[in-house]
């Protein structure tokens, strides 16, 4: 039996660490940049009948995809997997760039959504990899900063080069990044990588993406392209609810199944799931709502709407840098996603209680309670997620983890669509930020119920001691 590696297999764990989420910043920002240079292409191309597709089609895969780039760096090499991953993304943007239709722009936002996929679940599962759970909260304040930047940057980013170079830049853009990224890593990043006997779980996979699939879709066009009691949708439901369990039962039975059933035994890894859903949604609709909110109802224009963010913003960069460092000293971090949720609750509270002449700074404290609530759960539970789990199912953890953040962002932005399209169709003039009002209410009311019940599951994480090494479970290790 060879020598297990018990310390981080680079000397420069900092520098391999900056290509890292210098990759997850490129998903992050296309993820956002998408919806102000949207309108342009909607224009250049004649395809506002299928514009939301351009959005879903790379939520869809990306969240399909996320724990299928997870399990296949767990096989094949966790570095390998993030330079592929890169690449893909990089073929996509130019795919999508060149693209001169909407039914090719949509299939090329469908290869770009693959790449992202393996972008975020990548940098995770390296930096898992990489650092041992009581050395992660140093370097998880950098990924907050990353969402941050992307969240923020992207629609700055985006109106910005759609305005001077035209909308394909802001997708070839990406070229150019992504290649940095790629040499950067190939350099400065070396992991040890256990060698195992690589089988892909084709039908888990398959099973996987029908179920993620179905679920998206009655939650997009359920009250909208099709009735809630309409054949369709109950066809989605059956299909939904027929792949989650078809898939469920293979995976208890394949050699390599893409969700290792045995990680939601450990208590600390499905209430850190159950977390990161709920961490997703609430995050994913204040980013979307709150900008609607500035712009219907207080009148901000859609650039200071991006500005009006930062009020929310820097309390995630802020308190998850704090948690992370106190984390990385103390070894203790229950009490994080606890604090953290019993903050969401006060933030989606109080801005359930806007009006439509709540001022901009009255708004901005709501904000940084809900961001400080954000910043100290949201990393932290892939921390607690990977913790619990043995280093060879890193990757699978780390996949399932980031799809249920993404999954449950993109499932709730969908249900509340329908929400605010049910009270803002039709009105217009003064009506409207009336009617926007209540819709809004509605939403960060239901935003603070299940921020209430991710207090519920933060409460039942259990205090377990973080790993101060890496040591592979298995005997052969090799330097990647």
């Amino acid at each position: 039996m060879e020598a297990i590696q018990t310390h981080p297999p680079t000397r420069h764990v900092g520098l391999a660490m900056l290509g890292v989420l210098f990759g997850m910043l490129l998903a992050m920002l296309d993820n956002f940049i998408v919806g102000t240079a949207l309108p342009s292409m909607v224009r250049e191309l004649h395809g506002m009948e299928v514009m939301a597709w351009v959005v879903t089609a790379y939520a869809l895969t990306t969240a399909i995809t996320t724990p299928i780039w997870g399990k296949l760096g767990d096989l094949f090499g966790r570095k390998l997997m993030f330079q592929l991953s890169v690449a893909v993304f990089a073929v996509g943007s130019v795919l999508v760039a060149l693209s001169p239709s909407m039914g090719l722009l949509i299939g090329a936002r469908v290869v770009q959504g693959i790449g992202a996929g393996g972008l975020a679940v990548g940098a995770f599962a390296v930096i898992g990899a990489l650092v041992p759970p009581r050395d992660r909260g140093k370097y998880q304040g950098l990924a907050a900063i990353v969402i941050a930047l992307g969240t923020i940057g992207g629609p700055l980013l985006g109106g910005a080069i759609t305005d001077a170079l035209g909308w394909h830049w802001a997708f070839l853009i990406n070229v150019p990044l992504a290649a940095l990224v790629l040499i950067w890593v190939g350099v400065m990043l070396r992991l040890p990588h256990e060698r195992r006997r690589a089988r892909i779980d084709w039908l888990g996979a398959a099973l996987l993406s029908a179920a993620i699939s179905a679920t998206v879709l009655e939650t997009t066009w359920g009250g909208n392209t099709i009735a809630w009691l309409s054949v369709q949708s109950f066809g989605l439901i059956a299909v939904a609810i027929a792949a989650a369990a078809a898939f469920i039962w293979w995976q208890r039975r394949a050699s390599e199944p893409i969700v290792p059933l045995e990680m939601f035994h450990e208590r600390n890894f499905t209430l850190a799931s159950a977390l990161a859903t709920v961490s997703g949604i609430v995050m994913f609709a204040a980013v979307l709502y709150l900008p609607l909110y500035q712009q219907t109802v207080q009148g901000a224009s859609p650039t200071a709407s991006g500005l009006l963010l930062l009020p929310m913003m820097v309390p995630i960069i802020l308190a998850s840098l704090f948690a992370g460092r106190r984390m990385s000293r103390t070894g203790r971090y229950r009490a994080f996603p606890i604090v953290g949720a019993i903050s969401s609750v006060i933030g989606a509270g109080l801005l359930a209680t806007m009006t439509a002449a709540t001022p901009f700074w009255l708004t901005s404290i709501y904000m940084a309670f809900l961001g400080l609530g954000l910043g100290l759960s949201q990393q932290m539970t892939t921390t607690i997620a990977q913790n619990a789990v043995d280093l060879r199912h890193i990757g699978a953890a780390s996949g399932i983890v980031t799809m249920l953040r993404t999954l449950g962002g993109a499932v709730g932005v969908a249900v509340f669509g329908g929400i605010y399209a049910a009270a803002t169709g039709g009105v217009a003039g003064a009506a409207l930020p009336v009617a926007a009002t209540g819709a809004t209410s509605v939403i960060f009311l239901t935003l603070a119920l299940l921020s209430a019940i991710g207090v519920v599951l933060a409460w039942g994480i259990r205090e377990i001691p973080l790993r101060t090494t890496n040591a592979a479970p298995a005997a052969a290790v090799a330097q990647r």
